[in-house]
């Protein structure tokens, strides 16, 4: 009875200080995952991507999508997430990224035909690192399982090996169950992971404007999209109006990186086919 009590008064006690949990745009979450444990989950997740998913092996296209991720990872509030990113590029050509907790970053070789410029990549890579930097995918953990659940499932997921099981956790971080299905967040979260990633990209030097026009590139490459309110994503629309109204904060930002001498001058390669 005692053991009991004291179990369930640690689990009162970890919901209270979750709720003190505050993301960077000051939303309050509740986050129950202990950052070590996501750290574990992210790399796991990243080395299941690329055990099923080739690289690619242009040096030009490497050499481009590790300028831009540098520019924004080598940011101080991006730095304090992991000193050390890891990048890579998949020979794929689904349009899309992905970053996860324990400094990964995913890029398939397909978002460089949207993504025509390299403040627009930044839109992109600053987007992703904004979902890590938010604690997205231990929100979803979080929501997900009950306190005294979380842990054993996971413990289950990675030492089993038994395939829904990963795949269900790679879900919580953002990751589909094939290849390129990426991004299953709350339209909430990818609202606030493109406040952050507005933020990070103009603080790095890159044009926010470019934001923008990423998404009016991506509502062209997109074809047909389910309505708003049967998506996780925003509509493109409501994305750029939203990016719209924040770019006067982001064009300071942006004013004040080209003073201190941030301006990254990476060329994006000539892509073949």
């Amino acid at each position: 009875m005692r053991g009991s009590i004291g179990t369930t008064a640690a689990g009162i006690l970890l919901v209270a200080a979750a709720a003190c949990a505050v993301s960077p745009t000051g939303r309050k979450q509740l986050t129950l995952m202990p950052e070590s444990q996501m750290i574990v989950m992210g790399v796991q997740s990243f080395n299941e991507i690329q055990d099923n998913t080739p690289r690619e092996k242009d040096p030009l296209v490497n050499a481009y999508v590790q300028c831009v991720a540098t520019a924004i990872t080598h940011l101080p509030e991006v730095r304090k997430q992991s000193a050390d990113w890891d990048v890579v590029v998949f020979d794929d050509k689904t349009v899309n990224a992905f970053a996860l907790p324990g400094g990964k970053i995913g890029v398939y070789k397909g978002l460089l035909s949207v993504a025509e410029s390299q403040s627009q990549l930044a839109a992109v890579l600053g987007h992703e690192v904004g979902h890590v930097l938010a604690r997205h995918g231990n929100e979803r953990v979080s929501q997900q399982f009950a306190v005294g659940e979380t842990l054993a499932v996971l413990d289950a997921w990675m030492a089993a090996g038994n395939r829904s099981n990963r795949e269900s956790a790679m879900a919580l971080l953002g990751l589909g169950s094939q290849v390129g299905v990426l991004l299953p967040f709350s339209r909430l979260q990818e609202s606030e992971a493109d406040t952050i990633g507005q933020d990070l990209m103009a603080r790095a030097g890159f044009d926010p404007r470019e934001s923008v026009a990423l998404w009016q590139n991506m509502g062209k490459a997109g074809g047909g999209q389910p309505p708003q309110f049967l998506s996780t994503h925003p509509a493109h629309q409501t994305r750029i109006k939203d990016l719209q109204s924040g770019m006067g904060h982001a064009l300071e930002l942006y004013r004040q990186a080209q003073s201190a001498g941030l301006r990254p001058d990476c060329r994006p390669p000539v892509m073949k086919g």
